[in-house]
């Protein structure tokens, strides 16, 4: 019997930007939202997402994962197509250490119509 790869949305942002920082992670049909997680800018939120969003398929056990965002930047940058710099390069290296020796977990662009995490983050804020 095979076995699905699951699929993991995450999202973050930040209200202003740069300010309150907020994060959204789905797996499984549940969303994990946390709010107030800090100050930083929106491209600091969507890294503290993906490695939530990891760091949640590890707690549960999760091998066979693809992680799925709407940041373009955060995803060529945690796939290594493009150098993370500044504080990026510090959440790689968080990223990669919690990937550890396995092979580096897929991760995923996706549009931000498709990102159920920040369709739950966007019901936070109606407009």
């Amino acid at each position: 019997m095979t076995t699905r790869r699951t699929k993991i949305y995450f999202d973050g942002g930040a209200r202003p930007n740069p300010g309150a920082m907020e994060i959204a992670v789905v797996c499984r049909g549940v969303a994990h939202v946390e709010r107030d997680i800090g100050v930083g800018s929106s491209l600091d939120a969507e890294w503290l997402a993906l490695i939530a969003a990891l760091r949640l398929a590890r707690a549960r056990g999760l091998d066979d994962i693809l992680l799925l965002g709407d940041a373009a930047a955060v995803v060529a940058q945690a796939n290594g197509v493009v150098p993370a710099r500044g504080r990026a390069s510090q959440h790689l290296a968080v990223f990669r250490a919690l990937a550890g020796e396995a092979a580096a977990p897929r991760v995923r662009h996706i549009g931000r119509a498709q990102n159920l995490a920040g369709i739950a983050l966007a019901r936070l804020h109606p407009r």
